[in-house]
């Protein structure tokens, strides 16, 4: 399996993998997301390949206090073989090479097959509340 940073190019077939596995909202503009991460250097969009075929990615950001994790997707027939293990790797790598502290993520509440997934990772659920605004 190659891991390697996405481009404009790969927009299509990774939104694709992204709806595959239920990602996208209809309040979320998944392209403008792929555009922004792709376009600053504060944040990655990886990939991982297997024999040609994207199978998963991770979208990781660095906002010069804490590091971010979004858009983590396997394709569903390449569940259970440890890529999400993978790509969180890869996204701590990422990390890591920018000096970045901690690493965050934000999981729906009622998501609890994701919320045990970062648990096995070792990642701890919070006592925090996510509060936000729509600038757009």
């Amino acid at each position: 399996m190659q891991i390697s940073a996405a481009t404009e190019a790969d927009m299509g077939e990774v939104i694709a993998l992204w709806e595959a596995c239920g990602l996208t909202r209809p309040w979320n503009d998944p392209a403008a997301d792929y555009r922004l991460a792709v376009a600053n250097g504060t944040s990655a969009i990886l990939l991982a390949y297997s024999e040609g075929e994207l199978v998963a990615s991770v979208l990781t950001g660095f906002d010069g206090h804490r590091g971010w994790v979004y858009y983590l997707a396997v394709a569903p027939y390449a569940q259970k073989q440890g890529l999400g293990r993978k790509m969180m790797a890869a996204a701590e790598h990422w990390l890591r090479e920018r000096n970045a502290p901690k690493i965050q993520l934000m999981v729906r509440d009622d998501n609890e097959a994701a919320i045990g997934f970062y648990k096995a990772l070792g990642y701890d659920v919070q006592p925090v509340v996510t509060i936000g605004r729509r600038l757009d």
